[in-house]
């Protein structure tokens, strides 16, 4: 691109040194002040640039992006509260490790604190949730200046890109002219090293520390492992998409232990024959969960969505060994008594070595129990052709293709995957944003996936997730990325029927109003103002009917009726007990 102004020199240089950095996708949201990044943004060889009218849409777009590639994105807004719109998405990226790139314009220093419109203080906007916040300071023709921000700029993507990942924010001031003007800025005084960087490679190159998990304290696990027989592991929420199954598949053979394998931990769906999945069912049998009290217990991933077996492990007193690729703590009970930092994939592979213990009466007897937990869930299914809350979750996952995302919302949905969704020989990509877990940027978050990945993606969202966020259907229309979301409608917050407030005298009266919260919106004229492909299924074969449909690509909004919000917590109850209630008297152990 053609430099026709200091503006446009300083935001090619930035750019430049993301793009070298790693970054290949930009979200640039309309503003005045940040003209000169945006289009910096589609100049740039190697930089895919993506245009979304809402700045929070935006961000959770970029998350979403930055989710399935597993690389930085870069997110731009104009000055004033536009940034601020990128908060939500910034926690969740922090509290995930997810990794973004951050770019405020600003007004120059003299309009500060004047009154200037579109001018607020913007420094440390994220405060503790951005790993990085620099000021790259007014453009310079001059040497020193242009170094220091390609340095600066090449930091703050090896910063996003390390472990603990997350966003880093980059304000960056502009005084007028921000449209390029007719004549060329006049650049010769400029050394290349300013002017060009270093071309193909970051100004600076920062590399990260090893990945490698300690050799030691490897070894002290695998030790243990060797005298313990009585060890599960558990694998809680992972975005990683790095081999992570298999490695898991193999550690369970070689440790003969069977693998708690949470709906979002990438090591549920295809994964190897160690894999238990109705574990919350079956640690409801009070028997069976105190004869399999482990004594070790591996843990890959976040904390586990359900709160049962996360009780469980902490009330087993076995000694828990926490494996952590990201650099992040999921510990709250303090429970680990040793945090393997490192890659999940090379500890797995390290573990295993020595070890060949085979899938012995322990594991199986956890396999047989999933066994039996599962024909207690089919044999109910097969009973009643309802579309309960449980049978979407379930159906939704039956009709995925081999290779398919599913990105499920926070509240029900993605606890009803985890309890109602077992494993299957088909690998699918299941995602969530379980860091804050909030609910806001759902279906922007999906899109992000769905574009990043070039894959069939299917949301699975509640109606008040998807209601907070239907203007991420305005994004998917613009962009043409294929997306098929199944909204949920229980006309309201579902998950606080089963919390004590439901139930608790004081707060009857108040109860519909400020948690049931019911909408009566119909969702239809929400995916004709998106010009969205609308179904409304009534039974199991429709629902998937309608699945395999969206899959086919565009827009699609599938909206499922279900059953009276307090009606859904009893119906939770009974096929909970009816699952756990199948494992009888079996033989175990």
């Amino acid at each position: 691109m053609s430099d026709a102004n200091l503006n446009q020199l300083w935001a090619r240089a930035l750019l430049e040194e993301l793009v070298r950095g790693g970054v290949r996708h930009a979200v640039v949201c309309p503003g005045s002040r940040s003209s000169p990044l945006a289009l910096a943004c589609a100049r740039t060889d190697g930089m895919r640039t993506w245009s979304i009218i809402d700045e929070r849409c935006a961000g959770f777009f970029a998350l979403g992006l930055a989710k399935q590639s597993r690389a930085p994105v870069v997110l731009v807004a104009t000055s004033g509260t536009a940034g601020a719109h990128f908060y939500p998405a910034v926690i969740e990226a922090a509290m995930s490790q997810v990794p973004l790139v951050v770019l405020t314009a600003d007004r120059p220093l003299e309009l500060q604190g004047w009154g200037a419109p579109q001018t607020v203080p913007q420094a440390r906007f994220y405060g503790d949730f951005a790993r990085l916040f620099a000021d790259v300071g007014l453009p310079e023709a001059d040497d020193a200046a242009l170094v220091h921000l390609r340095a600066t700029v090449a930091r703050a993507v090896a910063i996003a890109w390390r472990a603990p990942r997350g966003a880093v924010h980059l304000n960056v001031p502009f005084r007028e002219p921000l449209a390029p003007t007719l004549g060329s800025f006049d650049a010769k005084h400029l050394s290349s090293r300013a002017r060009e960087g270093r071309p193909g490679v970051p100004l600076t190159r920062i590399h990260p520390p090893s990945r490698l998990p300690d050799a030691q304290a490897l070894e002290a696990v695998r030790a243990r492992v060797a005298a313990t027989e009585r060890g599960v592991i558990v694998c809680g929420p992972r975005d990683e998409n790095d081999g992570f199954a298999e490695a898991i598949a193999s550690l369970a053979e070689a440790t003969g232990y069977p693998v708690l394998a949470e709906a979002a931990s990438q090591a549920r769906y295809g994964g190897g024959p160690a894999t238990v999945s109705l574990y919350d069912a079956m640690l409801r049998h009070e028997p069976f969960a105190r004869a399999h009290r482990p004594e070790l217990v591996l843990r890959f991933g976040g904390c586990l969505t359900p709160k049962g077996p996360q009780a469980w492990i902490d009330s087993s007193g076995a000694e828990v060994v926490l494996f952590s690729d990201e650099g992040a703590l999921f510990d709250p009970a303090h429970s680990a008594a040793r945090v393997v930092e490192g890659s999940a994939v090379a500890a797995c592979e390290a573990l295993s070595l020595g070890l060949s213990r085979g899938l012995g009466p322990w594991a199986r007897s956890f396999l047989w129990a999933e066994q039996w937990t599962r024909a207690a869930l089919e044999s109910a299914f097969s009973e009643d052709p309802s579309l309960t809350e449980m049978r979407v979750a379930h159906e939704v996952v039956t009709a995925l293709p081999d290779g398919a995302n599913l990105f499920v919302s926070s509240s029900m949905p993605i606890r009803d995957v985890d309890a109602f969704a077992p494993s299957t020989g088909r690998r699918l990509r299941v995602l969530a944003n379980r860091g804050a877990n909030g609910i806001d940027g759902i279906v922007s978050s999906a899109l992000g996936v769905a574009a990043a990945s070039g894959r069939p993606t299917v949301l699975l969202t509640g109606d008040l997730a998807f209601l907070h966020d239907v203007g991420g259907l305005l994004t998917a229309r613009r962009s043409g990325v294929p997306l098929t979301v199944v909204v949920v409608n229980n006309d309201g917050g579902g998950i606080f029927s089963f919390l004590p407030i439901a139930q608790a005298e004081e707060a009857r009266s108040q109860y519909e109003n400020l948690w049931g919260t019911p909408h009566g919106v119909d969702l239809s004229h929400a995916a004709a103002l998106y010009q969205a492909r609308f179904r409304r299924p009534d039974s199991p074969a429709s629902l998937r009917s309608a699945v395999a449909e969206g899959l086919k690509g565009g827009l699609h909004v599938v909206e499922v009726q279900v059953a009276e919000r307090a009606r859904n917590v009893d119906l939770h109850r009974q096929l909970f007990a009816r699952m756990a209630t199948a494992l009888g008297e079996g033989p175990w152990l």
